[in-house]
């Protein structure tokens, strides 16, 4: 396993570098919140000198409303340079005169089925009652992933970016452990699954194996760039983070607490 940077020691070796690889919610955009304009600028020059590729749990719709709506003035022959790997690697897009979709890794109907019943069961033996007020469905069906949002889904596009993640955060701060409880009890009933805490207070469930070291060896694959000439930059490396699993493919990973510090990573990347 590679060491850990933080963004107070970011090695000279990055410019070597051939490719960014970039968690999303809490490292590129505020969690289900659009990129502003400045990430926007930085990615644009970042992409004229390296291969970007981004990774989240959110589908590639949330994608779409997250990174592309606020990118549309990227030259065409900018955005070749971008890769997305939605719904944590289980989807790949990459950019062709337009965003073209290259595989999608279904979960089956009984699949879905399974893993939507047991959270509800878990809900209910674990006692957690939903806010009076949720925003879009609470257990989403992703067709490559299940995933739970207490809040609602679509929070952030119901309040706005400031109330919504607001409202996130103070959840977090008051239900992260009975987040952490209803994981571990998942991901033991559901031993043929993979079950990850992602953002701020979202629990998602893929196929086993998914996580961000198969996103990893999945760009590998795809974009055929060896892992020692990559970089990992996510805000949630740290033991049980979701990001946490990039480290055992042993590709390069750098810390950071929030989108501003990952702007001044990219500054750091440019400036060579």
């Amino acid at each position: 396993m590679k060491k850990l940077y933080s963004i107070r020691r970011v090695p000279a070796l990055l410019k070597k570098k051939k490719l960014i690889v970039f968690d999303m919610d809490g490292t590129l955009t505020p969690s289900k919140a659009p990129m502003d304009p400045a990430m926007s600028r930085l990615l644009v020059r970042l992409l004229a000198v390296k291969k970007v590729a981004v990774i989240g749990g959110g589908k590639y719709g949330l994608f779409k409303k997250q990174l592309l709506a606020p990118f549309k003035k990227c030259p065409a022959a900018l955005l070749k340079n971008m890769f997305l790997f939605p719904t944590t690697s289980t989807t790949f897009y990459r950019y062709d005169g337009g965003w073209k979709n290259v595989y999608t890794l279904t979960l089956s109907v009984r699949e879905r089925a399974k893993i939507i019943k047991a959270f509800r069961d878990v809900l209910k033996e674990t006692k957690y009652v939903l806010p009076e007020k949720t925003y879009g469905k609470t257990i989403e069906d992703r067709g490559t992933q299940v995933s739970f949002s207490p809040l609602g889904q679509d929070i952030v596009a119901y309040c706005g970016e400031k109330e919504g993640v607001r409202r996130k955060e103070e959840w977090k701060k008051k239900y992260e452990p009975m987040r952490v409880k209803v994981a571990d009890i998942l991901a033991k009933r559901l031993t043929e699954f993979e079950v990850h805490r992602g953002g701020l207070t979202t629990i998602d469930v893929t196929r086993k194996g998914i996580d961000k070291a198969y996103g990893i060896r999945a760009i590998e694959r795809q974009l055929k760039v060896p892992v020692r000439d990559m970089v990992f930059v996510g805000d949630a490396l740290y033991s049980g983070g979701n990001d946490s699993a990039a480290r055992r493919t042993g590709v390069d990973c750098i810390a950071v607490r929030n989108p501003e510090e990952t702007k001044e990573i990219i500054k750091k990347i440019l400036e060579h």
